[in-house]
């Protein structure tokens, strides 16, 4: 019997959500139900698993069931890790969003910026790898950016950065120049633009060399697996989940899988491409054990679509393949957008990025 244990009706996907922020697409349109999945014959549990107990082979929920299991596979998605950043806690999401789990934070930053005045400055801050979404914050700035050039052309927006690379850097410089021209700055780790502490109540933003206020401030903190991977035995030290690359399987705790954002699956970025690839991988590798057969050897793939803007696409695809100890990218077999390709395929991607996402949810969802 397949049980799926999941505490809301209707699931908010993070896929796309920059649109809602430029205003091109409702957060209403990112909701899909499992209603569908029932026709499968899978048990779906409207409620929230709340503890795992490895040693018993049970997980507990939230309205006091107990659930039993063979082997268990966990999607804990990411939690925000509130004590990493000095002066951003649950209370200052309320003043300095972080938009990071697709719902109300979506909405309260949507809010802020169609009431911020034209001239208005946006600060982006981005935290050290690993976190959810890779080139998300980069997609963010340039849809907000859409959104400004429509209606606040005078804005600007500036992403202070842990790091100095992030994914398809080039394309998003690029992109940013010829669409927006100086209405997007970005600073890096070695213009001393990490964020060090943030004052909710004034909106100031601390960097190694700097403090900066903010007319809207949208803080990506640091994250962590989400907080039932702990409780689970599943993460170790750094917050995330370490695994067997061949089938998932917690390296921490046996009949525990792990899949998605909570995953260290080394050079498979975050994204939602590679959770639904690994989800199905992890279906056959279960289905296989519980024979008491051999997990095969497979290859997996990742492609992950941004927007610079709603007809610019750019994308960068990747293969990997299991080795005894972690998932390394194949060498040559991905790859990014042409830097030299015309308006028709960035407007072509831009169409691949919706069909994907169109493709994803149905199959997900039904």
């Amino acid at each position: 019997m397949v049980t799926l244990i999941e505490p809301n009706k209707t699931y908010t996907a993070c896929p796309f959500s920059n649109l809602v922020l430029s205003g091109d697409r409702k957060l209403t349109e990112q909701q899909f139900s499992y209603d569908s999945l029932r026709s499968l014959g899978i048990d779906l549990l409207p409620t929230r698993a709340v503890d795992v107990d490895p040693a018993k082979r049970q997980v507990r929920t939230a309205d006091g069931g107990v659930i039993s299991y063979d082997r268990l596979i966990m999607a804990p998605g990411i939690a925000i890790d509130w004590q990493a950043l000095p002066g951003y806690d649950e209370q200052a999401a309320g003043s300095l969003p972080h938009a990071w789990q697709a719902g109300a934070q979506t909405t309260l930053l949507r809010d802020m910026l169609t009431s911020m005045p034209d001239g208005g400055l946006v600060v982006i801050s981005v935290p050290e790898a690993p976190y959810r979404c890779p080139p998300g914050p980069y997609e963010r700035a340039s849809l907000i950016a859409s959104y400004f050039k429509r209606t606040k052309p005078r804005a600007k927006i500036l992403i202070l950065d842990a790091q100095d690379s992030f994914s398809k850097k080039p394309l998003f410089l690029q992109g940013w120049s010829k669409i927006y021209g100086s209405m997007i700055e970005w600073q890096g780790a070695s213009d001393g633009a990490r964020v060090v502490t943030v004052d909710p109540s004034t909106r100031r933003l601390q960097t190694d060399f700097d403090t900066i206020t903010a007319d809207v401030a949208n803080v990506i903190p640091p994250q962590r697996a989400g907080q039932i991977a702990a409780r689970a035995g599943v993460a170790d030290r750094s917050g995330w989940c370490p695994i067997d690359p061949l089938t998932f399987e917690s390296r921490l705790q046996a009949d525990i899988h792990v899949i998605g954002d909570a995953a260290i699956a080394n050079a498979m970025p975050k994204s939602a491409f590679a959770a639904n690839a690994q989800a199905r991988l992890c279906a056959v590798q279960v289905a296989r054990l519980l024979r008491g057969e051999r997990p095969t050897a497979t290859k997996l793939i990742n492609t992950c679509y941004s927007l610079i803007s709603p007809d610019y696409g750019i994308s960068v695809a990747g293969v990997y393949r299991p080795t005894p100890d972690i998932w390394s990218e194949v060498e040559g077999a991905g790859g990014i957008s042409d830097l030299d390709a015309p308006m028709t395929t960035r407007r072509l991607e831009a169409d691949y990025a919706r069909q994907w996402f169109a493709n994803l949810t149905n199959q997900v969802f039904g």
